[in-house]
Parts: structure tokens; C-alpha cells; sequence
């Protein structure tokens, strides 16, 4: 499995860990009883169902291996030692479009925990890598799908 270093809040982290006590205890008892009430139904050579539970718990089992490589590699970020001079991750960061004068509010999240619903968008983003870094009233020049946009920096707030 990979050695990267992943950065977490900590309602991130409790999220994985939380999502990873769920596969190990219900997902395996779970699986564990798709395969009895399986080999129950005789002939496992020819049995289908014995063979999907079988794939399922495959696959299970893949699942919390990775997450388990996820938790090892994790790191808690500190949301009081959060610099506001510039945005960096973490970073509550408002930005206006140049072009249209539109104003949005993100957080700047690890790929693992963004989620454009909830205004948490990854570092690793076209949008959040323009904006690694920069200061408030910086101007950041981001290549989108779009074409390229202009965004100016309003506030940064932890």
C-alpha cells in the first residue's frame, strides 16, 4: 500500500476511523453470514451465490485494507495554528471573479475530506492550488475547464 501522508481534521479523521469500525465489525459479520446461509444451499461448485459472497468479502476485505493504510498514514491537523496571512490548508478562504464579480466562501480540505457541498474544496484542486499561498487582495490567475479565470483574494479566516 502507499507510504503518502494524508492531512485530516479531526471530524475527518473520527469520520474514517468511524467508517473503518463499521467495515471490520457489521461488514465482515455481514459477509460472514451471506457466505454460511450460501454454502447452506449445497454445492459449492455450482453455487453462484456462494461465489458472490465470496467476491463481496474480496472486496470488503480491500476496502479496509486501504483504509487502514489511510489511518496509519493520517496526520490531525491543528485548527489553531493556522496561519492567516496566506491561504494554506485549512484556510477559510472568501474570493471574488474578476470577470463577473461573483463572491464564494471555501475551505481548503486534504483531497480526502473536499466536498463542494459543503464549501470544503482539496488543495489539489485546479482552484485550490491557485490559491496556495497567496495573500488577501492577491490576485490568483486559475486554468479551469472553463478557460482561465481571475480570482481576487477577499478575506482568509482560520
Amino acid at each position: 500500500m502507499s507510504k503518502k501522508v494524508s492531512y485530516y481534521t479531526k471530524e475527518g479523521l473520527d469520520k474514517l476511523r468511524s467508517e473503518l469500525s463499521e467495515l471490520k465489525s457489521k461488514g465482515r459479520a455481514d459477509i460472514a453470514r451471506q457466505i454460511a446461509e450460501a454454502r447452506d444451499k449445497g454445492d459449492l461448485s455450482e453455487n453462484a451465490e456462494y461465489d458472490a459472497a465470496k467476491d463481496a468479502q474480496g472486496l470488503l476485505e480491500a476496502k479496509i485494507a486501504q483504509l487502514e493504510d489511510l489511518v496509519s498514514n493520517a496526520r490531525l491537523l491543528d485548527e489553531n495554528n493556522i496561519d492567516t496571512s496566506k491561504v494554506s490548508i485549512l484556510s477559510k478562504v472568501t474570493i471574488k471573479n474578476k470577470k463577473n464579480g461573483a463572491s464564494v466562501t471555501y475551505t481548503l480540505v486534504s483531497e480526502e475530506e473536499a466536498d463542494l457541498k459543503a464549501g470544503k474544496i482539496s488543495t489539489m484542486s485546479p482552484i485550490g492550488k491557485g490559491l496556495l499561498g497567496k495573500k488577501k487582495g492577491e490576485v490568483a490567475k486559475i486554468t479551469t475547464p472553463a478557460g482561465e479565470i481571475e480570482f481576487e483574494v477577499v478575506n482568509i479566516t482560520a
